[in-house]
């Protein structure tokens, strides 16, 4: 069960490393703005707020690798970076939209299941 939760908290952490290129640097692109839905003047306008949350979700990319690099050490860890990208997703999923949920809260839940069940 400990590969299986180490995977799941890895895709995790590269599903929000993809966030972080979409947020950072595509945001404004064709390719951020067909991800996001976004018209060019928004994307131009939100740029920054856009780079603000690319960047939180790297601190969250950060946090799990860190917590996988400590190995069984690093559960603490992984449990609190997970914790944090679970209420991410509720309030993303509240707040702006329900695809949020199942983009990146249910991918943490099942990361956070399979670790606690180790």
């Amino acid at each position: 069960m400990t590969t299986a939760a180490n995977i799941a908290i890895a895709l995790v952490a590269l599903l929000h490393a993809y966030f972080l290129v979409l947020e950072m640097f595509l945001w404004d692109k064709p390719f951020g703005r067909r991800a996001f839905k976004l018209t060019p003047e928004f994307a131009a306008a939100s740029k920054g707020l856009a780079a603000n949350q690319g960047l939180y979700n790297g601190f969250l990319v950060a946090g799990l690798v860190w917590g996988l690099s400590l190995g069984a050490a690093g559960i603490d860890v992984k449990v609190f970076f997970l914790a944090c990208v679970v209420v991410a997703g509720l309030f993303g999923g509240a707040t702006v939209s329900r695809v949020i949920l199942f983009v990146q809260a249910i991918p943490a839940i099942i990361a956070l299941a399979l670790l606690l069940a180790t």
